[in-house]
């Protein structure tokens, strides 16, 4: 069949999880049920999740707020370096700071994340088959949703790096039939309160 309807794509970055990354905190549980409430309208034929706890969790704790909506874990939603650019790729300012970045990337990292990236992309994006349209809900990690968005603007591939993803913030892209795609939301966390607007990275960037 042929790419014939519209796909949005809700994705969202885990809630805040415990220094261990074990479990979700007090906080990242609050987080994920309120997004879950934000998102009880919206018409989800699915939510799929990656495998880590953090994931998981804000995936089912979304999942409790919904009715009906199956909940699916898939590898491609889960933490990877999605691409490791070259020096020459970089601009020059900012190339030491994000190569050592990734220093921090395992060479399992290296060697798997390109491939799931490109599964996450065959999953999750582009138009769908059928007359009616489709809305679907990621949770997964800040390195995916980066991933997504950068290749919904057409971005080089490095610009991945630098998108940073509020925890239970939520984005969403459309993919209609014959149309670029198109970033309707980009980390929006309205359906927090102030307390719970956080990125996860250093304090400045509270918001």
């Amino acid at each position: 069949m042929t790419a014939t309807a519209t796909r949005y794509l809700y994705l969202v970055r885990h809630g805040e999880a415990s220094p261990d990354e074990s479990a979700l905190t007090e906080a990242g549980r609050r987080q994920a049920e309120l997004l879950g409430r934000r998102l009880q309208d919206v018409p989800l034929a699915a939510v799929h999740h990656g495998p880590l706890p953090r994931a998981r969790q804000t995936a089912r704790l979304i999942g409790d707020q919904l009715t009906g909506v199956p909940v699916h874990l898939s590898e491609a939603a889960g933490d990877y370096v999605p691409y490791v650019p070259e020096r020459s790729e970089l601009p020059p300012e900012s190339a030491d700071f994000y190569l050592r970045f990734l220093d921090g990337a395992s060479a399992e990292e290296r060697e798997d994340g390109p491939g799931l990236a490109r599964r996450a992309m065959d999953l999750f994006t582009g138009p769908v088959e059928g007359e009616e349209d489709r809305h679907e809900l990621v949770v997964t990690h800040n390195f995916l949703v980066a991933w997504l968005v950068r290749d919904a603007m057409h971005a080089p591939k490095w610009r991945w790096l630098g998108l940073n993803h509020g925890n239970a913030a939520l984005t969403v892209i459309r993919y209609a039939p014959d149309r670029p795609a198109s970033v309707l939301v980009s980390n929006d966390m309205r359906h927090l309160p102030a307390e719970l607007r956080w990125t996860g990275f250093p304090p400045e960037l509270h918001i």
